[in-house]
């Protein structure tokens, strides 16, 4: 018999094969006190034991089928006792009315006050299974005359599923059928529904007033203790991951294989359409011709995974694909807003590049944890652990290999698993079966051992128990190390990593195991809230289905039937036909329809619990909005947006594709917040602005396939800021009285730089009250509006800080709108003679080719005056790190291609603002002024 070390696996053998099931028995007895241990002699009644039952060790498992039900949510009928020793030749007579004697004695299940006297007697069954090999009897056995150690943190170790088997075996008894099995097992099924019903009503209610009133007192532990338990196992079994890296990291390669080997696709096919069908995550048209992601792609799957006792769990997985281009940042963005956890993709050649650092920072901004996958082992140049070692120094997180790989390029052949010190092969002819071997390969012992020992250093460093394991000279076992892996993992103090090859079909399974071992659950994640009734107070949400619903809107996207949102449920469940609230407006929307995608296919479903993710049509919003049931004034923080950094202006080419043109800038601004869309009065010109040259052309390019609009635009403009120079004093005085209502308004003051190129400040340093309240408000206000368009090129104001420290007002002539006026004109005044600058957009750049071009590309990065921060040599190819101005950068694309045969490939990001050459400064403040003239002319 195979080693069975759970009351649970006893249960699920004997669901498969009820021969298992040697004995059963139904018996009555009061229960007194709590935790009262009973003799057996008034509990047995009608006993059933099969004949074949001989001298050996046996399990006693006995079920109370009358268990009360304390608010705190414990489920009833749980297992209660078990007697290890019980053998029938001296404990029972096969054939006779007892099946167990006083020598026998158990724990009865009570928890909580002592029933009151003449209340009903409680209702056993008692069943009698052979002991297997390896049982873990001391886990469950009674001990010092107290009930199991730490009862009050365990649950039933028997799930609904073996419960209700237990019940119809009861039931089917013949020798229980009647007068006593049916109706009792009816009636107690009913009342234990709905007793579990209340409990969980009362649990939630109290967990909810602690969420609000003490988030920081209440634990994610003590919400998962006080789960309904059919809840903690749906969220146990669920995973919100998403997959980033750099670009052309095999993001969506992995996932197509991801997607294949949990059965929700039925063949492989690969980006670029290659055979002209593409990877199922690029349904946009566009991204399997250019053989990019532009779209992040949500669909979900079930991965089974074998557990360490060979029982098979089925685990449901909601994924995100995510692009790896800098220009669509935001859909990154967004998406790791709302997941749990993270596959973080690096290339075994190129180890950690630049968007991978950009992709760390999005994980850190949203606190998801993360484990990491060196794919292309296959690659020519491949070394995994030279990705460990930059994660380590570039990502400076704490981060060992899980596993380490047998062979390399053409050579790699599969994963020895250090924490199992087993060999992984993938077979099949794309993979699918996995050969798992005991014997490790000779060629790589060496390495497994020091890798092993370098894991369990790294993890001595970020987990207590391991490191008093270390401290002790004493190995971990395969459960202490899983258990260290994923507590590190879930704190955000460590990565494990593992290796493989996706477009060779290798050890992709063994990390889908990792996202079931080391990411957390939606439960075991701490997602906060704003209260808007308790002046944004921060609260905690609790994903259980009977909250209060709150959930949040994180992407939409336009359908051929309508707009679609995209939904994370934090609390509470989303239900078809139901009213929800948008906490932005206060409006009510019903919901039509929820569907849960996969790609651009979707399946529709009638409800959507806590944690999980689907998208819903018919609901006008914004991404970032907050939806709740009515009950609750919460709401989420939205995910950071950065500010486009280029723009370009746009016009159809037809004036009667104007209609078009208008419907496609309104939806694509709705999808993507980086995508702006605006009015320049002064040139009449609608511009576009965005994330780089890359974003703007996609959409242009959609706006001709999607709405057959076609589109002429102007030279990309550069999103240039002005600072001020100097500190420089002001005294200025607006002053309009010529009969009627006048205008007066004094402000008394200083302007400075702010010390940094970031935000703007205003500071009111009255002293006497020379200028009221509510002035002072107007005189912010028109600070803030000079700083919107500043006087030296029209663009906004960086780094300015403005203080007023005295004015004047007259009785009657003096408004809000004078004082508004005068701020702003005094600005202009003062900025203009503080000896003032042009900022310019500088962008981290980074630029990798193959070897024999260096020269010609630093060449290049030289002539845009670019500062060379690093450089990187590899196998065959080299990475240059800079800085440049995106001014400098136009057009550098098609340079690039040329100097390198089609063989480069750069990424921009911005970085910070720079003065801007003298030159470049003179040439745009003569172009404003002579735009200005031009305007006044006309």
């Amino acid at each position: 018999m195979p080693s069975i070390s759970s009351v649970e696996a006893v249960l699920s053998t004997a669901e498969k094969d009820s021969s298992k099931l040697l004995g059963l028995a139904f018996g009555e007895q009061r229960i007194t006190t709590p935790g009262q241990y009973l003799p057996r002699t008034d509990a047995q009644k009608e006993p059933q034991i099969s004949s074949n039952v001989s001298s050996g060790t046996y399990i006693v498992i006995s079920l109370d089928l009358d268990a009360p039900f304390p608010s705190f949510g414990f489920l009833g009928p749980i297992l209660h006792w078990i007697h290890p020793g019980f053998e029938p030749s001296k404990d029972t007579t096969v054939t006779g009315e007892t099946i167990l004697t006083t020598s026998a004695p158990f724990v009865a299940n009570y928890i909580g006050p002592a029933p009151p006297p003449g209340s009903s007697p409680h209702r056993y069954v008692f069943l009698l299974y052979e002991q297997p090999e390896g049982f873990d009897a001391e886990r469950y056995a009674p001990k010092g005359g107290k009930p199991l150690g730490n009862w009050q943190r365990i649950r039933s170790p028997v799930r609904l599923q073996s419960q209700n088997f237990l019940y119809q075996r009861c039931v089917s008894t013949a020798a229980l059928r009647s007068p006593i099995a049916g109706p009792a097992y009816q009636s107690v099924f009913n009342r234990h529904n709905l007793q579990r019903r209340n409990a969980s009503a009362a649990t939630a209610a109290a967990v909810l007033e602690a969420a609000a009133s003490n988030p920081d007192g209440l634990s994610q532990e003590a919400i998962i203790d006080n789960l309904d338990p059919a809840e903690a196992i749906r969220l146990s079994r669920l995973r919100n991951i998403g997959i980033a890296a750099h670009i052309d990291s095999g993001k969506t390669t992995c996932t197509e294989r991801v997607l294949f080997y949990t059965g929700r696709i039925g063949a492989i096919h690969e980006v670029r359409g290659r055979d002209n069908v593409g990877a199922k995550m690029d349904s946009m048209d566009l991204e399997r011709e250019k053989g990019i992601t532009i779209q992040s792609a949500a669909t979900f799957c079930d991965w089974v995974k074998k557990g360490d006792d060979g029982k098979e769990e089925k685990y449901h997985i909601n994924l995100i694909d995510t692009p790896g281009h800098i220009d669509f940042t935001i859909e990154v963005e967004r998406a790791l807003r709302v997941l749990d956890g993270a596959v973080m993709i690096l290339c075994a050649v190129s180890g950690v590049q630049s968007q991978t650092i950009t992709v760390d920072r999005q994980m850190r901004r949203y606190n998801v944890p993360r484990i990491s996958f060196v794919n292309k082992m296959d690659r020519m140049g491949a070394n995994p652990f030279k990705a460990v070692e930059q994660i380590n120094t570039k990502l400076k997180i704490p981060a060992a290999a899980v596993q380490v790989p047998i062979g390399a390029e053409d050579e790699f052949e599969g994963v020895v698993d250090l924490i199992r010190m087993k060999s992984i092969y993938n077979e099949g002819p794309s993979g699918e079966h996995i050969a798992i071997k005991d014997e490790i390969p000779e060629k790589v012992k060496s390495v497994v051992e020091e890798r092993r020992r370098m894991l369990i250093e790294t993890l001595a460093d970020v987990d207590d128990e391991i490191a008093e394991l270390f401290l002790d000279e004493t190995e971990p076992t395969e459960q202490q190390l899983k258990a260290a892996i994923r507590r590190a993992t879930i704190g955000l103090k460590f990565t494990p990593v593992f290796m493989g090859s996706a477009l060779a079909n290798k050890s992709v399974q063994p990390m889908l195991d990792g996202v079931i071992d080391y990411l957390p659950n939606p439960s075991e994640v701490e997602n906060l809230a704003l209260d808007r009734k308790r002046d944004e107070a921060s609260v905690k949400l609790v994903p259980y289905n009977s909250q209060p619903f709150v959930g949040l809107a994180f992407k939409l996207e336009e359908s051929n039937f309508g707009q679609l949102t995209y939904i994370r449920v934090y609390q509470g469940t989303l239900r078809k036909g139901a009213n929800v609230f948008n906490a932005r407006n206060n409006k009510k929307v019903k919901i039509p329809r929820i569907v849960r995608m996969h790609s651009n296919e979707m399946e529709e479903v009638s409800e959507i619990g806590a944690g999980e993710i689907c998208a819903v049509f018919g609901v006008d919003c914004a991404s970032g909005d907050t939806f709740t049931d009515g009950q609750l004034g919460y709401t989420m923080t939205s995910m950071f947006v950065p500010e486009p950094v280029i723009s370009l202006s746009i016009k159809p080419k037809n004036s009667k594709d104007s209609a078009n043109f208008s419907k496609a800038m309104a939806r694509f601004q709705r999808e993507d917040p980086t995508f702006r869309v605006s009015y320049n009065a002064e040139s009449e010109e609608t511009l576009i602005s965005g994330m780089g040259e890359l974003h703007l052309d996609i959409y242009i390019e959609r706006m001709r396939r999607e709405y057959r609009v076609d589109c002429v635009t102007g030279p990309p403009q550069v999103a240039y800021r002005e600072t001020i120079g100097n500190r420089i004093e002001f005294d200025h005085l607006l002053k309009k009285q010529s009969g009627g209502p006048g205008e007066y308004a004094r402000v008394v003051g200083w302007m400075e730089p702010t010390g940094k190129l970031e935000d703007n400040k205003f500071e009111e340093q009255i002293v006497g009250g020379s200028i009221s309240e509510k002035f002072l408000f107007a005189c912010e206000k028109g600070f803030n509006l000079a700083c919107e368009k500043g006087p030296l090129i029209g663009h906004k104001v960086l780094g300015t800080r403005m203080v007023i420290n005295d004015g004047a007002t007259h009785m009657t002539d003096s408004s809000e709108m004078s004082f508004k006026n005068a701020t702003q004109q005094a600005f202009r005044k003062a900025f203009m003679e503080s000896n003032p600058s042009v900022l310019e957009p500088m962008m981290k750049t980074v630029v990798t080719a193959p070897g024999e071009f260096q020269g010609d590309v630093i060449s290049l990065l030289n002539k845009r005056n670019a500062t060379i921060n690093d450089t990187e040599t590899g196998v065959d190819e080299f990475t240059v790190y800079a800085d440049c101005s995106l001014n400098g950068m136009f057009g550098f694309s098609t340079h690039l291609r040329a100097a390198t045969q089609g063989k480069g490939e750069f990424t921009m990001e911005f970085s910070h603002y720079e003065k801007a050459q003298p030159q470049l400064q003179k040439e745009l403040i003569q172009k404003y002024l002579k735009a200005q003239a031009d305007r006044h002319k006309k």
